[in-house]
């Protein structure tokens, strides 16, 4: 007979830089089918020696990109062969950079035909870790393992993929000591654990909704070097995930005519100094950029334009380690025409009908412009929308 275990993985796990979001998983055990002792009246009752789970990030760097320092000799890093030992990150690709203690989930458990056990485990995030992200030179990466061993057996592993979002500002907030100290009834159980957690959770939400929801206009005028195209328009710098960036070009007030404009949102990766390879050791370049949203409009004659462009929910706002940033902007590129006072509209009125066609071709100069923006997080809630994933994970002993 055989052992299945269902596990109701976590959704989206923010983590705050302190002990706001923990990670929660409940775990069910169910013993062989009921018409298996029928079929075999002498089958014994299965017998699970023990489970463990623990979240561990893997951290992977691109070889042509990043120039990671030779790891420490003098230390190596030595795993045991033997398939009893619980090794969450054993033949994950990386390096495994942070870990949680494991926590035992049983030990010496047995289940008769057709019984079940529920266990359920919690974990708070460490403030140290980065957000999970996978880019074009790096890639960090979360999951929760969860190791079964049947007796006589070898370990089973499940491993469940998160999510983890990094609000940073918290490292020094501590508890109101007015609500530490209130007095509670001696009837009622009390978890200050989780009333920390909750009170720090709604200061995070307080905290990005006044972060995000400040609007004033900013104007900036686009020119370049023969004079001044227009002015853009934009109500506040700083986002969520989810929202929508809008903006507003007015073209009225140029004197160089523009034939052509785009707006992408990008981030922008970058690998920092230290570990950034020489080009000329075949390394690739230590900036990449991607776009997530674009908008594109032919605006000669436009006096006055508007676009919105969508941050998405599965992106990852901007954050740096030690080793690679990840920025947001948007980036304009504008085609202007060579010839000053440029018109290209046929004559209004004429003695008698004529076909009129517009030039053939146009001597244009384009240039760019990028202005950096900040994205934030959102509610763990809302993140979880962007990939929907299975309620349930499970592995058979």
């Amino acid at each position: 007979g055989s052992s299945t275990r269902a596990f109701h993985p976590p959704s989206c796990a923010p983590n705050s830089g302190s002990s706001l979001w923990t990670v929660v998983l409940t775990a069910r055990l169910l013993g062989p089918h009921p018409q298996a002792r029928l079929r075999h009246p002498s089958l014994p009752c299965e017998a699970l020696a023990w489970a463990s789970a623990q979240i561990h990030c893997q951290f992977h760097a691109s070889e042509s990109r990043v120039a990671l320092p030779p790891p420490d000799s003098s230390q190596p890093d030595v795993q045991p062969e033997s398939q009893t030992v619980f090794l969450p990150h054993r033949g994950e690709r990386g390096q495994c950079i942070l870990s949680t203690p494991p926590k035992i989930l049983f030990c010496d458990l047995r289940l008769d035909p057709g019984e079940s056990k529920s266990y359920s485990y919690s974990e708070v995030l460490p403030i140290e870790g980065p957000p999970s992200f996978r880019g074009q030179s790096v890639k960090y990466v979360y999951k929760l393992t969860i190791g079964c061993q049947r007796v006589n057996s070898p370990i089973t592993l499940l491993r469940v993929p998160l999510r983890v979002l990094v609000l940073t500002g918290f490292q020094d907030t501590r508890f109101p000591q007015d609500e530490a100290v209130a007095p509670s009834s001696p009837f009622l159980e009390e978890d200050e654990g989780g009333k920390k957690d909750s009170w720090l959770a709604e200061l995070a939400g307080e905290r990005l909704m006044a972060a995000t929801s400040c609007r004033s206009l900013h104007l900036y005028n686009i020119s370049d070097g023969r004079g001044k195209i227009g002015t853009f328009g934009i109500f506040k710098s700083v986002y969520r995930l989810g929202e929508d960036v809008v903006g507003t070009l007015n073209l009225g007030e140029g004197t160089v005519a523009c034939l052509q404009f785009s707006v992408s949102l990008q981030t922008e990766e970058r690998v920092q100094p230290e570990y950034q390879r020489r080009r000329g050791a075949g390394g690739a370049p230590s900036v990449s950029h991607v776009t997530h949203a674009r908008h594109q409009e032919s605006c000669l004659h436009t006096t006055r334009t508007s676009f919105s462009l969508p941050i998405p929910l599965s992106s990852t706002p901007g954050f740096c380690t030690a080793i690679v940033s990840l920025k947001w902007r948007l980036h304009f590129e504008f085609v202007t025409s060579r010839e000053p006072g440029l018109v290209l509209l046929p004559p209004m009125e004429q003695p008698e009908p004529v076909t009129w066609t517009g030039p053939e071709q146009v001597p244009v100069d384009t240039f760019s412009w990028d202005l950096p923006i900040k994205v934030l997080p959102t509610s763990p809630t809302l993140a979880s929308y962007a990939a929907p994933g299975p309620s349930t994970s499970t592995i058979t002993i």
